[in-house]
């Protein structure tokens, strides 16, 4: 799994960054990881990303996940989707955008109920959230297990009080405790029409908005906090420098990136 431009893969058992809040840059994705604060009893990093981009196609795809107990089955995602990584770009790479969600949702079930993979999770210890999207075009597209969170952040609807795009989804997971290796499988799907003009995605592990003195907890001061004169890059670090003065215990890892729409976007007809 290498840490080229193209794509990008870490699970927190290889590197924690407890007390070290990290911010990198891969093309225009950022990737923020901070371990969470030793002071406050932390010492491991259960979180773990994937992402991988294509400029010219015009897609970006990323996978975030927030396991607990240990990091097996966060590692234990990445590892399928090291193997799918070919065919997911294929799809990725489709003419229509309709086809793309519809056959991206298909592999990822064939993913999550393949017998094999069931049979892994049993084995783990532990167990991740699981929160998967896909922007191509004007369109964004998601796929939640659990309580990651999924932002959108464009100033028309930040105007209406909208920026979240996922519910969060509580007794919810992959591994040892599996949503799959259930009877009928709970899990979010949607499939939003991004605006015309600047669009920020934002996603993140529930370490950013539970902490001490809740800094982040309303989505606005996530909103503000990316609207700061900074790039993107500083105001992520800054986010983290915040819930490290707050002493947080859990681990945040975050995945933003802005998109820039010329298409116009769906309008009400009275407009």
């Amino acid at each position: 799994m290498g840490n080229s431009f193209e794509d990008f893969s870490w699970v927190g058992s290889q590197e924690n960054f407890v007390d070290q809040p990290n911010v990198l840059q891969l093309n225009h994705i950022i990737v923020g990881r901070y371990g969470g604060n030793s002071f406050a009893g932390q010492d491991k990093n259960e979180d773990g990303c994937f992402v991988c981009l294509n400029e010219k196609e015009d897609w970006e795809f990323v996978i975030l996940l927030d396991a607990h107990n240990t990091s097996e089955s966060a590692k234990l995602i990445l590892d399928q989707f090291a193997l799918k990584k070919p065919k997911i770009k294929i799809l990725l790479s489709l003419q229509t955008n309709h086809e793309t969600f519809k056959k991206l949702e298909d592999e990822i079930l064939n993913v999550f109920q393949c017998e094999e993979f069931l049979s892994l999770c049993r084995k783990v210890t532990g167990e991740t959230a699981c929160l998967i999207v896909a922007r191509k075009d004007k369109y964004v597209w998601w796929f939640s297990v659990g309580d990651c969170i999924l932002y959108l952040f464009h100033q028309e609807l930040a105007a209406l009080g909208q920026y979240q795009l996922n519910q969060r989804q509580f007794y919810e997971w992959i591994g040892q405790v599996n949503t799959f290796d259930q009877e009928v499988p709970c899990y979010s799907v949607g499939i939003r029409e991004l605006r015309q003009g600047e669009n920020c995605l934002f996603l993140t592990t529930d370490g950013l908005i539970e902490c001490p003195n809740e800094p982040y907890s309303n989505p606005i001061t996530i909103y503000n906090a990316l609207n700061n004169l900074n790039d993107d890059e500083s105001n992520i670090l800054s986010m983290f420098i915040n819930i490290k003065n707050n002493n947080v215990r859990d681990s945040t890892t975050v995945v933003s990136w802005t998109v820039t729409i010329s298409k116009e976007a769906t309008r009400p007809s009275n407009q």
